[in-house]
Parts: C-alpha cells; sequence; structure tokens
C-alpha cells in the first residue's frame, strides 16, 4: 500500500471477515504505517470497548463503520473516539442515497458500497451496484465509491462517478484476504490515471 501509493490502509476489525487483523496485529501494521499512510479501522456494529482498543493503541486515524449503525450512534462514536468517522452506505437504489443525507451532522464521510445479500457479509464480496444511480446526485458530505473496484474497472468506476475517493478489498486480493502488492500497485496507478 505504502510503495503503491495509495493514501489510506484499512484494518478490518470484523471476526467474521476472511480479512479481520487481531487487534495486536492491527497494533504493529500501524506503527509500521504511522505517518506514511492514514489508518482506518473498519468495524461492524462494534461495542466501544472494541474500537477504544484500536484507538487507543494509536492505531487509526479514521473509523469506518460498515454495520446499520444509525445517525446517533455515529455521532456518539465521533465524539466518544475524536477521530473521523466513516459510514458505508449499502447502495442497491437510488432511495440508499438519499439515505446518506441523514448521516449529515453524524458522520465525516460516507463511503458507498454495493448492497451484499442478507445473511453474507457487509462487504469485501466483489460485488457492485449500478454507477449510473449516482448520475445528478450532489453529496452533501465528502464521499468515495466502495464495491467490486479492480485495477481493470477503477479508472471507468471514477470516470463514470466522479468519485473523488475509491476504496478496494477483494479487488486486489489473490485469494479472499490475500492482497497481491502488484495489483495494489496497478489499482493505485489505475486510480491515478488521467
Amino acid at each position: 500500500m505504502i510503495a503503491a501509493r495509495a493514501e489510506f490502509v484499512g484494518f478490518n476489525f470484523h471476526p467474521a471477515s476472511p480479512r479481520y487483523v487481531a487487534p495486536d496485529q492491527a497494533r504493529a501494521l500501524a506503527r509500521q504505517a504511522e505517518g506514511r499512510i492514514k489508518r482506518v479501522g473498519l468495524f461492524v456494529d462494534a461495542k466501544d470497548a472494541a474500537i477504544a482498543d484500536a484507538v487507543g493503541a494509536r492505531a487509526l486515524d479514521a473509523v469506518q463503520l460498515h454495520g446499520a449503525e444509525s445517525p446517533a450512534r455515529v455521532a456518539e462514536l465521533r465524539a466518544t473516539f475524536g477521530l473521523p468517522v466513516w459510514k458505508v452506505i449499502s447502495v442497491a437504489s437510488r432511495g440508499d442515497l438519499e439515505r446518506a443525507e441523514t448521516y449529515v451532522g453524524a458522520a465525516d464521510f460516507v463511503l458507498l458500497d454495493a448492497k451484499t445479500p442478507a445473511g453474507s457479509l457487509p462487504g469485501g464480496m466483489g460485488l457492485k451496484f449500478d454507477w449510473a444511480l449516482l448520475s445528478g446526485w450532489k453529496a452533501t458530505l465528502p464521499w468515495g465509491l466502495a464495491g467490486g473496484l479492480t485495477p481493470d474497472n477503477v479508472a471507468e468506476a471514477i470516470a463514470l462517478t466522479g468519485a473523488p475517493l475509491v476504496d478496494t478489498a477483494s479487488g486486489v486480493e489473490t485469494a479472499p484476504g490475500v492482497k497481491d502488492p502488484a495489483l495494489i500497485a496497478a489499482f493505485c496507478a489505475a486510480a491515478r490515471a488521467p
């Protein structure tokens, strides 16, 4: 990530995910990354204690919430931990984009991701939503695009949506949870291409 000049690296603290990083491992990785890349902790409907463990170790620069957290819960976590909070909005329809507006004043950033099937993980499934849904959408919060982004489609996604930030997980893996440095470099290069 650092060699590819990515701006952010994510630490997944959701135990059910194949990308889960144990707190001790995340702290060690965060120390290596400190000052070189911004560190984002991904949580899914986490209790305060789980977030506090990562935040207290100075392992994070932002908190990403990928569960069913309400605007009130997002605002509470932002006030409690004093870090920027990103709220992931699962998108399958234009109405889901409207839901992003309910986080104005609570979240610092919204990340638009594909809605996954009921009973599956909340992200990292390689699914994308119809980017045409973003046509004419006016964001009132800083935002980014996730969901099914790969080195092969990220430039097109940016061109079609105007996304100021893009996020990938499975799109740069050779197997679930196994990142490939060459794919990461290709993704970052494609995202920066004019």
